[in-house]
Order: C-alpha cells, then structure tokens, then sequence
C-alpha cells in the first residue's frame, strides 16, 4: 500500500527567508534509512527533514547537498555546506534532527547557527462549502427584488 508523502515547509525566522517549500518527512526507520539515496539531485525547493537523527551518511550518493542541523526546538545548531558523496559527518549531540537541503539553499538563506526555524504542514486551503440551503435562500432574496442584480454586486455567503 502507498502511502502519500508528507510535505512541510521550512521558514527561517531570524532572517526572513524560505529555505524549502516541500521538504519531505523522513521518521520512519525505513524513511531515514533510506533518506536521499537512489535520488539523482534534489528539486531546487525541495528537501529531506530526518527525524530523529544527528549525523548522516552520503555513502551511495550522486550529488553534494546543504545540511542544516536542529535541535528540539528547531533553533540551528550546525550548518554544513556542499556535503559531498561518500562521506560520514560528526555527531553533533545538540542535534535532534537534520535537513538536507538543495546545494547552496544555506548560502542563499543567510543561514546560520542560532537561527530560529519554523517547520510547518501546509495543505490546500478549500473554500467555504455552499449549502443547497444557502443556494436556494439566495434564490429566494433575488426572487423578492431585494438586491439590485444588474448593478455588477454580487452577494457571497
């Protein structure tokens, strides 16, 4: 069974500034284990978030990467750019997680250690639904001539 992938965003509060729109979710033991590898390169607003971890492997790699490690909090305790294939980083214990990032995205971001990060889901926003009641009681208010239909105003409930 597939299941959909989860996407959040990640928002750099310190400085104002995106560093990826849809950034994957990676905590499952299969999900982290499995993180980047087999990919080619990342889309320039994409991402893996891996959680809990706080150090990766690059070993099977094709392509470099920025890495920006957080704690708990999502405040950034380490950045790391231009990540190379086949590597091993340093276990920073302050960590709680890590983001691989599009090449250059630390750089571009202004990202540094100490930033304030926020990690949100987003979804679609839907507009409000339209009840048959609230159709025909629209209908029954233009019926009654109570609002000026050739006057270019439209009623919206």
């Amino acid at each position: 069974m597939a299941t959909r992938d989860r996407c959040v965003f990640v928002y750099n509060k310190s400085k104002e500034t995106f560093l990826a729109f849809r950034v994957k979710v990676a905590d499952s033991i299969w999900g982290r284990l499995v993180g980047l590898l087999g990919k080619r390169s990342l889309e320039p607003d994409g991402g893996v978030w891996i959680c809990p971890a706080n150090a990766i492997h690059t070993i099977g790699m094709l392509f470099s990467f920025d890495l920006v490690l957080i704690d708990k909090d999502f405040k950034v305790v380490g950045v790391r750019e231009m990540v190379r294939p086949f590597r091993l980083t340093r276990p920073n214990f302050r960590a709680e997680s890590v983001l691989e990032l599009p090449a250059h995205t630390i750089f571009k971001s202004r990202t540094e250690v100490g930033d304030q990060l926020i990690i949100e889901r987003y979804e679609a926003k839907r507009g409000p639904k339209t009840d048959s009641a609230d159709i025909l009681q629209i209908g029954s208010v233009a019926a009654a001539g109570d609002t000026e239909v050739g006057s270019g105003k439209q009623m919206i409930m």
